[in-house]
Formats: C-alpha cells, sequence, structure tokens
C-alpha cells in the first residue's frame, strides 16, 4: 500500500523498486575527492542503487562544475540535480523554477558587502595567492582566500594552513559583525573556501522541490555534516535521516550495506 500511495504521487518513479524513497548526496568529499572527478566504483554503484531507489545530488556549485567531476551526462544519471543547493533544480534533466541572491540582496547591498570582502582579502598574509577570490553564483557568493585557482597541492596546503590559523572562521566571524542585518549565513565548505548566502538558502532549501513528491524516506550523504559544514542542515533537518561520511569510500560502503547492492 505504502509503495502504490508513493508510486500515485510519483508516477515517473513507479518502475523502481522502492519510487517512495529517494538518496541525496553531496558531491564533494561525498560522491568524489574535492574538486576531482568520479570514480568509476562510484558510477556502477550509483547506478546499481538508481534501479532501486530514487537518486539526486545537492551541492553548492554551479551546474558547470558538477558536470566537470560527475560527467557531462549528469542530468540523465540522476533523477535530481539540485546545483547551487537547489537554487538551480533539474528532475529528469527537466529544469525546474530557479532564484537569484542579486535580485534577493539588490545592488546597493551587494556593492556593500564586496568592498568589504576585497578590502579584508587585501589585508590577509597569505603563503600563495592564485586567481578567482569571488566567484558570483546564481544563488550566493563563494570567497577564497587563495583563489579558486589554486592547484590540488595548493589547495591541500591551504587547508592545512587554514586548519592552524582559522582564516575562513575569522573571515566569517568579521562578515557576521559587519553586516548582521542582511540575513544572511555563511557556510564554510570544501576546502578553500566559503559560501555567503541568504538565511534559509542552504542545502534544505532544496527539499522544497520534492516536498510534494510523496516520498516515506529521504536519505542525505555528507561530509560537511558538522556545526558549520555546508551540509549540517539539510544532514540534521527532520525530513531527512543523515549519513555522515569521510570521504567517497565511506558513501560506497554505507550505500552498500543500506540497499544490499
Amino acid at each position: 500500500m505504502t509503495i502504490f500511495t508513493a508510486a500515485k504521487h510519483n508516477m515517473s518513479f513507479a518502475h523502481k523498486e522502492k519510487p517512495d524513497t529517494l538518496v541525496l548526496f553531496d558531491v564533494d568529499g561525498t560522491l568524489t575527492p574535492a574538486r576531482l572527478t568520479i570514480s568509476e566504483e562510484m558510477k556502477q554503484t550509483l547506478q546499481a542503487l538508481r534501479k532501486k531507489v530514487v537518486i539526486g545530488f545537492v551541492g553548492g556549485s554551479d551546474l558547470a562544475k558538477q558536470v566537470e567531476q560527475l560527467g557531462p551526462t549528469v542530468l540523465q544519471d540522476f533523477d535530481y540535480c539540485f546545483s547551487e543547493n537547489g537554487l538551480t533544480a533539474y528532475k529528469q534533466g527537466k529544469e525546474l523554477a530557479s532564484q537569484s541572491f542579486i535580485g534577493w540582496i539588490g545592488e546597493e547591498k551587494y556593492n556593500k558587502l564586496i568592498k568589504f570582502v576585497l578590502r579584508y582579502l587585501s589585508e590577509l598574509d597569505l603563503p600563495v595567492r592564485r586567481g578567482t577570490f569571488v566567484e558570483f553564483r546564481n544563488g550566493m557568493i563563494n570567497i577564497s582566500p587563495v583563489g579558486r585557482n589554486a592547484s590540488t597541492q595548493e589547495r591541500n596546503d591551504f587547508e592545512k594552513f587554514d586548519l592552524e590559523h582559522k582564516l575562513r572562521e575569522k573571515f566569517v566571524e568579521a562578515l557576521r559583525k559587519e553586516f548582521a542585518d542582511y540575513g544572511l549565513t555563511y557556510s564554510i565548505g570544501g576546502q578553500i573556501s566559503f559560501d555567503v548566502f541568504p538565511t534559509g538558502w542552504d542545502k534544505t532549501y532544496a527539499l522544497q522541490h520534492v516536498a510534494d513528491e510523496g516520498f516515506k524516506e529521504i536519505h542525505f550523504f555528507g561530509d560537511k555534516s558538522y556545526k558549520g559544514g555546508n551540509d549540517y542542515e539539510i544532514y540534521t533537518d527532520e525530513r531527512t535521516i543523515g549519513h555522515a561520511v569521510k570521504e567517497p569510500a565511506d558513501t560506497i560502503r554505507i550505500l552498500k550495506e543500506l540497499f544490499d547492492l
């Protein structure tokens, strides 16, 4: 009876063994190593999983970066694709309604915010600096003290430096203090950057796209599930069953145990 009810809501997924179960994944550190590409083992695991349940990813990056990491057929490989925390969303390859950060905050406030960020960045003492320190996205801005053009080795080096000196943590505190009335949330994710977005536009934003789909269980896998990490809100949300992982190998192991793959 349960499956019939879910399938009635969700005829597009009626062919699956459990059409009333949705499994969502963070990308970096969960499906792929940070900013690197998906492994063949992970692809095969997801293909097997997709026969049983509905699958999707929820990433902070834009779709172009997710295509780089998850492959050019990403819109066909997942039932749901939630880029920028679901502000850009696809169901079975078709785009759903989207939102815009700049439309929400307005040019005047945005200018004040960016001027403060650039001034703060210019005064940091860092061993190396590369390019793209502020990346403007549809649903947020991403700020990276070392720069998003850093190589894999430079990213690893910065991550260690940041753990010791708490650069990102202090930066976020300064922004919270300066823009207390802006209604913004700051989320440290990945190795080199943090996101700035309207409060409520964290990864839980993606859940509104599946609210009326009749799912009985929504699982979420993420590696930044601790308080302050960019998976924390969706990991702890009462609508989801959270699974904390440290690397893609953990994701594969738990999926095999949980869904008998």
